[in-house]
């Protein structure tokens, strides 16, 4: 909160930049999804929020330039250039799911913003902007084939998501099991031939993992489903008040409402789907299970190649040092690409993965080590 209504404090006016920047890389990044965009209607869509987030950049911009900050001109950062670049290869709906849920972060943080705020400009900049970032999820997810207020759900950055992760998973997993056997000080052959083992066993179990969970989801929505087709079929009188209760709270007068629930009841398959978008917040679902599983599971292979790649090529300290060079160098890449999802700066995101990977190295290192004096 400002320590007073005439001078933000110093953190304050920090976030104020960061909100500026975050608007100023939305705007450069909806202008670039609008050129490598080919369907006309959703092509306009993402040049007209370019405009509106350049308008709330602006907003940002104005508040920090009465205040006496000096606003350059913005400079979209690592981190948009880098989604630019995935939809320009491949495809903007990839990057759906990404931008819904920032959207909704955003609604969230100005909610909390204007809540929190004392100075009046900054307070009515956050609820505006709260407001039309509402407009933009709830616009997206449409696109996405799902209805509703995302920012009220927890969803996952989609494909992407599965993809830096189950990368990340393999590395770290099998970058310690390698350490852990250079630290037993055993043969390069049987150096090689647990990396293998490790790879395949993690790769497996992670596929595996990601496909079970996204089957019990797909189950349990189907179980939702159904469970609502039947109350449609054998209460109907019941859903027909749900729907009217729900367009109600969209504002529309009750015996408009009212009428409105009834036409769609005359179609049972019509007040299903309502029902299904609007009560239960289901959408069509991004990927099958068995997709699903075959993502995680090639990424977290190929995450896991990387410590295990050198010793085909070379022998004894440099086959060791070259993979623990590589490995690190991925932790590196892989903390700053998690940065995509999280929002987090991408050198410290990086930085923090690089630490976790040196800590899981080490750690095995000496346990492996232990183990085979003990053994011996």
């Amino acid at each position: 909160m400002e320590e007073s209504t005439e001078a933000p404090s110093r953190k304050r006016l920090a976030v104020w930049q960061q909100h500026w920047q975050d608007e100023s890389d939305a705007a450069f990044l909806y202008h670039m999804l609008a050129e490598a965009e080919s369907q006309p209607e959703h092509k306009n869509l993402y040049g007209r929020f370019a405009t509106i987030e350049e308008r709330h950049a602006n907003l940002w911009q104005q508040l920090l330039e009465e205040q006496g900050v000096d606003v350059d001109v913005p400079t979209p950062s690592l981190r948009v250039h880098i989604l630019t670049w995935i939809s320009r290869r491949f495809g903007v709906s990839l990057l759906l799911p990404l931008i819904i849920r920032e959207e909704s972060r955003e609604v969230k943080v100005y909610l909390a913003l204007h809540r929190e705020s004392v100075i009046s400009a900054a307070k009515q900049t956050a609820l505006t902007l709260a407001k039309e970032s509402a407009e933009h999820a709830e616009a997206l997810s449409q696109l996405a084939g799902t209805d509703g207020e995302p920012w009220h759900r927890t969803a996952s950055a989609g494909v992407l998501n599965h993809i830096v992760y189950g990368f990340n998973d393999g590395l770290t997993a099998n970058f310690g099991l390698v350490a852990g056997v250079i630290g037993a000080h055993v043969e390069p052959g049987i150096i090689m031939a647990t990396g293998l083992v490790g790879l395949i066993a993690d790769a497996l179990s992670m596929g595996s993992s990601s496909y079970l969970a996204a089957k019990s989801e797909q189950e349990v929505y189907e179980y939702e489903i159904d469970m609502e087709e039947e109350e449609i079929r054998l209460m109907p009188e019941v859903e027909e008040d749900e729907l009217a209760l729900m367009y109600e709270r969209r504002g529309i007068q009750k015996p408009q409402a009212r009428q409105m629930a009834q036409n769609l009841m005359c179609s049972p398959k019509q007040a299903l789907d309502e029902q299904i978008r609007e009560e239960l917040g289901i959408g069509q679902p991004n990927t099958t299970p068995v997709k699903q599983g075959w993502i995680t599971g090639t990424a977290t292979a190929i995450g896991a190649l990387i410590p295990v790649a050198p010793f085909f090529f070379l022998q004894g300290s440099a086959a060791i040092w070259t993979a623990f060079c590589l490995a690190m160098l991925s932790h590196f890449a892989v903390g700053a690409a998690r940065s995509i999802f999280t929002g987090r700066a991408l050198i410290r995101s990086g930085i923090d993965m690089f630490l976790v990977g040196l800590g899981v190295a080490g750690a095995a290192f000496i346990i492996g080590e232990l183990i085979s004096q003990w053994l011996l």
